[in-house]
C-alpha cells in the first residue's frame, strides 16, 4: 500500500469511528507543572500530563473550528529518569547552572478525538469531519505538521499511527496506582466552556489514577480549576480560501 493510500484509509477509520489512535516516543521527555517550576530547578512528573500530550496532537494538525480531547494514555515504557545540568542564561550576562530530572527512554500510545469548538460559530462553515479526520491521518503519518516534542523543546519526539491497546506495555499487570492531584492543563478562554472559563486563564488540577498502564484522563471541566488571570479569547483574522487551501 503506497502512502497516498494508506492515508485515505487511515483517514476514514478515524472519521468513522470518531477517534484518532498513535504512539508517541522520545529519548526523553519533561512533563512538570509551570506554576512550580516557573525558574531554576525542573522535576519531571512520571507520567505525561493531559496538556502535554493535547500539545502533541495540535503539533500533528489542528485549527480553531475544533479543540482536542484526550481520551486515554498507555504508558508502554518503564519509568526511568535522570537528573541533568541545564545551563541558563542570565539576564545581566553570563549563565546559572539549574538541574532538570528528565524522564528517559518514553514511549505511549495516545487516543483521542475533536469536537467543534462552539466558541467559534464563524468557522461553522468549516466543521466537516471526514476532512480533517483526513488531514489529521496525512499530517500523522508524515510526524506531524509542527516538531514534535514531549514537555519541554529539547525532548523531541516522534509519532506514527498505532492500534490502542496493541503490544505489551510494562505496565499491563500493575493494577492501580494513584498519583494524586497533580497539574492536568490550563483553560483557555478560546476554549471555554462556562462563562468563568470563557473570561479567565484557569489552570486545571485533577487526580489522576493509572490502571494496567492506562490513564483516562478528566475533561477540562471536570478539574478542580485556580484563577490565573483575566484573559479573551484570541481573534483569528483567515479567509474561507485560507482555511481550505490544500496541505
Amino acid at each position: 500500500m503506497g502512502i497516498k493510500a494508506e492515508e485515505i484509509q487511515l483517514g476514514k477509520q478515524y472519521a468513522e469511528k470518531n477517534s484518532v489512535e498513535f504512539e508517541v516516543s522520545a529519548r526523553m521527555a519533561l512533563f512538570a507543572d509551570p506554576i512550580v517550576s516557573a525558574g531554576g530547578e525542573k522535576s519531571t512528573y512520571e507520567i505525561p500530563t493531559y496538556e502535554a500530550i493535547k500539545g502533541v496532537l495540535k503539533s500533528i494538525y489542528w485549527k480553531p473550528t475544533f479543540e482536542w480531547i484526550v481520551d486515554k494514555v498507555r504508558v508502554m515504557n518503564a519509568i526511568k529518569m535522570e537528573t541533568r545540568g541545564v545551563k541558563l542564561p542570565k539576564l545581566n550576562g553570563g549563565n546559572d547552572l539549574a538541574y532538570y530530572t528528565y524522564l528517559m527512554d518514553v514511549r505511549y500510545q495516545v487516543k483521542a478525538h475533536f469536537e467543534w469548538n462552539m466558541n467559534r460559530p464563524e468557522y461553522e462553515w468549516d466543521r466537516d469531519q471526514k476532512k480533517h479526520y483526513g488531514i489529521f491521518a496525512k499530517s500523522l503519518i508524515r510526524g506531524g505538521r509542527r516538531d514534535v516534542f514531549l514537555g519541554k523543546h529539547e525532548c523531541i519526539a516522534d509519532v506514527k499511527p498505532c492500534k490502542f491497546g496493541e503490544g505489551k506495555g510494562a505496565f499491563d499487570e500493575t493494577g492501580t496506582i494513584r498519583y494524586g492531584y497533580m497539574y492536568h492543563g490550563i483553560s483557555y478562554p478560546d476554549e471555554g466552556y462556562s462563562d468563568e472559563s470563557r473570561t479567565n486563564l484557569l489552570l486545571d488540577i485533577s487526580d489522576v489514577t493509572m490502571e494496567n498502564g492506562i490513564i483516562t484522563f478528566k475533561r477540562p471541566e471536570e478539574c478542580l480549576h485556580k484563577l490565573i488571570r483575566k484573559g479573551t479569547a484570541k481573534k483569528f483574522q483567515k479567509e474561507k480560501e485560507d482555511a481550505n487551501a490544500s496541505v
